[in-house]
């Protein structure tokens, strides 16, 4: 085999493994339920009733509960002692058969000191209910209908309110600690509020469960107040399809996905811009910590987040529109304002790693802080939105953070299950982040983020402020004082190929089958083992090879032919650093393609003498590349669909070709060479006329 084709077998595999890497990452799955819609918006937030109990829940051991109320406040202490009195005689032994007693709306239960493990709701089912017919979810529980969670309320929950109005549910303790709901992980939910609109919870601890703690579904009306859950397989609280919610003073930790998740919040604002008539959820007060993530909404359209903290998570929040089955994708309208996001570098996927993840939840080792991730996530990062539209992000305090404060990407719409050509890109649009105080914490300490932007390049009308630090692309499109105003901005149908090739390496993650992806730095893979150093490396070897062929066949006697040469060389060596300091690249990827550009146009120079088409080509393929050097460093070019990374990278795939082709032929083949001149013999001598 010629040294051409061989060449040439070496180029073809390597965009062979490129493309298996691009498709390899599979659909990740995440919350399942049965098909529901949003509520028709007619109800409003319930307020706190503050008068005497309808229903009381209370346990028999008087020592116990006289030992839990013990360092109550006197007059607290008082009122709980006759309320246990009252309970001994007409109240309830669990919190199941008080909900099962509320027969019209408007009543409220107290929940005295204890611990409530629902005994009666414990039992695996039987009978009818354990031969439901009913749709498995990815995760292994059964997707049931309103129907059959009424017929089988105890399969996967261990309280269950299911279709009650305006019912309250109120601890009578000092703090949230003194009433714990506990599931032991035996149940999916330790509290589900189903079709329950207006529930008010309060003052109490829910936690175990093998999903989420508590979880409210298609209500039109809801508060969580003073609740702290804890210890769930996925999410300490879990809201989907609903409105009018109030998360309040709540706390969650120890969660495999995350603490606050607002999922499939009502649409309200579809179709607006960032001015809006109102929020259908407000989550304010809020502490989530050590969780997968502090809080997180597939779908969670027109949420307003403010005055929370979201600290020592492997993310500090995140929204997306990457899992199908959630009304209201693509994600809109999130407004996260005067939150403190900070230090979210916590590593769990260890636990996936070492079998950890692998044992029963009740042998894992929650309560001793092992977080079990359920999905794909850049650890070290502030906010993450992957895939969202008119998000407002300002007056943020975001510091302390391994890899990004913000990290914006968009999400094709065949992930979440859309085929339709028109929907591709329509995520990512008019994001705003404005104002934030990036790097410093609230008593104004320098906490620097690793970087402060991470963005892949898609999309219209996103904009961040001019104070932003360190950032991925260097250039980036500056917000007005306005909502709405930006300069520099730019509308992409496509992020960087070589981020969008690392977010799919990335995603090829699963929690059940332990399989963390090779290549994505995300769970630790460092220096060679990165993608993007393999992706950087490998181009670089080729045209090194390619590039130094052609310059000892065509290119060598040329002096600034030869210079060229040896700055694409050091082009290519800077731009596999930069590669490999990731992150902390600052303008090295800028300054490499500088170079690499260089060497394009002066080699174009010299080889359009004797191959008029390849020289031109190249030459324009260095513009490109220099092009491309100042869309990354200091403006990005408007008006084009694609960064001129796609173009340069498909038209240096033609070079590459057409450069081996080139060099393999033998100079007096060259078309445009002009023949050398044939040696002539000495002219016959007449010897009858030389002279004597």
């Amino acid at each position: 085999m010629s040294w051409t084709r061989r060449l040439l077998a070496v180029l073809v595999a390597l965009c062979a493994a490129f493309a298996a890497a691009l498709t390899a990452a599979p659909v990740a799955a995440a919350h399942e339920e049965r098909p529901v819609t949003f509520p028709d918006g007619s109800g409003s937030v319930p307020t706190y009733r503050d008068g005497p109990p309808d229903l009381l829940v209370c346990k028999d051991d008087r020592a116990d509960f006289e030992r839990r109320i013990s360092g109550f406040p006197a007059d607290l202490r008082e009122k709980n002692l006759d309320l246990f009195a009252q309970c001994q005689k007409d109240g309830f032994r669990h919190l199941q058969e008080a909900v099962d007693a509320v027969d019209e709306p408007g009543m409220n239960i107290a929940i005295l000191p204890g611990l409530y493990e629902e005994e009666p709701s414990q039992p695996k089912p039987t009978g009818a209910c354990a031969n439901l017919k009913a749709k498995d979810s990815q995760l292994g529980y059964q997707i049931l209908s309103f129907a059959q969670q009424k017929q089988c309320p105890h399969n996967q929950n261990l309280v269950a309110i299911l279709g009650k109005k305006d019912l309250q549910i109120e601890g009578t303790g000092a703090s949230r600690l003194d009433v714990v709901i506990d599931a032991k992980y035996g149940k999916l939910n330790a509290i589900r509020a189903d079709e329950s609109d207006g529930i008010y919870f309060r003052n109490f601890t829910a936690q175990r469960t093998t999903f989420n703690s508590l979880y409210v579904l298609a209500g039109d009306g809801f508060v969580i107040d003073n609740v702290l859950t804890r210890w769930n397989d996925e999410y300490g609280f879990l809201t989907f399809a609903s409105d009018h919610g109030l998360y309040k003073n709540c706390e969650s930790y120890g969660n495999g996905d995350s603490g606050i998740y607002p999922g499939s919040a009502s649409n309200i604002n579809d179709g607006r811009g960032y001015d809006v008539p109102r929020y259908s959820i407000e989550i304010t007060g809020c502490r989530s910590h050590h969780n997968m993530v502090g809080y997180s909404g597939t779908a969670g359209d027109s949420v307003w987040v403010h005055d929370n903290e979201f600290d020592h998570n492997m993310g500090g929040a995140s929204m997306d529109s990457a899992f199908p089955g959630h009304p209201g994708l693509p994600q809109n309208h999130a407004k996260f304002e005067r939150n403190d996001i900070h230090d979210n570098n916590a590593d769990y996927y260890k636990y996936i790693a070492d079998g950890t993840c692998a044992k029963d939840p009740v042998d894992r080792g929650y309560e001793d802080g092992v977080v079990c991730p359920q999905i794909s996530m850049p650890p070290g990062t502030g906010i993450i939105t992957a895939g969202g539209n008119w998000n407002l992000y300002e007056n943020n305090w975001v510091y302390g953070h391994d890899r990004a404060a913000f990290f914006l990407s968009a999400v094709p719409a065949f992930i979440r299950g859309e085929s339709a050509w028109s929907k591709q890109a329509d995520t990512s649009h008019h994001n705003r982040y404005a104002g934030n105080k990036l790097g410093i914490d609230k008593q104004g300490k320098s906490r620097p983020n690793a970087t402060d932007v991470w963005w892949d390049g898609q999309g219209e009308g996103n904009c961040w402020q001019g104070s932003a630090g360190a950032s991925t692309p260097r250039a980036l499109p500056e917000c007005g004082s306005e909502r709405g105003d930006l300069s520099g901005g730019s509308d992409r149908l496509a992020g960087e190929p070589t981020k969008l090739a690392a977010l799919l390496v990335c995603a090829d993650y699963d929690a059940r089958a332990a399989r963390l992806p090779a290549g994505c730095d995300w769970y630790g893979a460092t220096g060679i083992e990165r993608i993007e150093v393999q992706v950087a490396l490998g181009i670089a070897v080729v045209l090194a090879l390619v590039g130094g062929v052609l310059w000892w066949r065509r290119l060598r006697t040329h002096r600034w032919a030869t210079a060229a040469c040896a700055a694409g060389l050091v082009g290519l060596v800077l731009d596999v650093a930069g590669a490999t300091k990731g992150l902390q690249s600052g303008y090295l990827p800028a300054v490499a393609l500088v170079f690499i550009g260089a060497w394009w146009v002066g080699a174009g120079v010299v080889l359009r003498r004797e191959r008029p088409w390849f020289g031109w080509v190249t030459v324009a393929l260095g513009v490109l590349t220099l092009l491309d050097a100042f869309d990354k460093a200091v403006v990005m070019l408007p008006w084009i669909p694609l960064g001129p990374a796609w173009i340069r990278g498909l038209l240096g795939v033609v070079w590459v070709i057409w450069a081996v082709v080139v060099a393999a032929k033998r100079a007096g083949e060259a078309p445009a060479e002009e023949p050398a001149e044939e040696e002539q013999p000495p002219p016959a001598v007449n010897e009858a006329e030389v002279p004597a």
